[in-house]
């Protein structure tokens, strides 16, 4: 997250000055558009909303609707290009380190743990849009996808609107946490991604011996 969660609050309390349906269309727009660049920081946004709910300045239900369907039309567009372009174009050029097989072995797999996945999705930094296209790829059901991906939106946005209640006296302490969220989790997934490159790799050069 590049801003903090307060500086977002005073941003949304700005807004205020226009009427609080500006504010919905923000929080919309923003985890809408999150998804479209992942560093965009939707999650300090979500953080903000709750405190407003907690102070009583936005209806809880009706945020909650808006972050799960402004999160979810840009999930749902990954995952339809995928399921409309990836596949077919991996397939046909059958890459070196995206091979056909590659992704034979990745249906498969989503297929066994797509739910799991899914559901897990909304809390795993930087990935939400690489799962969404690999669930379009995979070919894996529109209607799973998403009842999985809306049900991990729920219990994440829930959480977030959980904790900022408990400390919306103190935003400050939630920005601490969600801090320090990321600086474990980005290098997790660094570390995970070239740990994949390398396995990759080498398996390329033991065919090849």
């Amino acid at each position: 997250m590049s801003e903090h969660p307060e500086q977002i609050n005073q941003l949304l309390d700005y807004i205020f000055a226009y009427g609080s349906v500006w504010v919905y269309l923000a929080i919309f727009t923003a985890c809408f558009v999150e998804n479209i660049f992942p560093p965009f920081p939707g999650d300090s946004v979500i953080v903000a909303a709750g405190g407003l709910v907690a102070l009583g300045q936005l209806d809880l239900v009706l945020t909650g609707i808006i972050i799960v369907v402004g999160g979810m039309a840009s999930v749902m567009l990954w995952y339809t290009m995928g399921r409309r372009f990836g596949r077919s174009y991996f397939i046909r050029k059958d890459f070196r380190y995206f091979s056909v097989s590659d992704v034979e072995r990745m249906e498969k797999r989503f297929r066994k743990w797509g739910a799991l996945v899914l559901v897990a999705s909304r809390f795993i930094v930087g990935m939400r849009v690489v799962l969404a296209v690999v669930a379009g790829i995979s070919r894996y059901p529109a209607g799973r996808m998403v009842l999985f991906s809306t049900l991990s939106y729920l219990l994440f946005a829930g959480l977030l609107f959980l904790a900022a209640h408990k400390l919306v006296e103190n935003l400050s302490a939630v920005e601490y946490y969600f801090t320090a969220y990321n600086q474990i989790a980005w290098p997790l997934l660094i570390g995970l991604v070239l740990l994949l490159v390398v396995q990759k790799v080498r398996a390329r050069h033991k065919d090849n011996g």
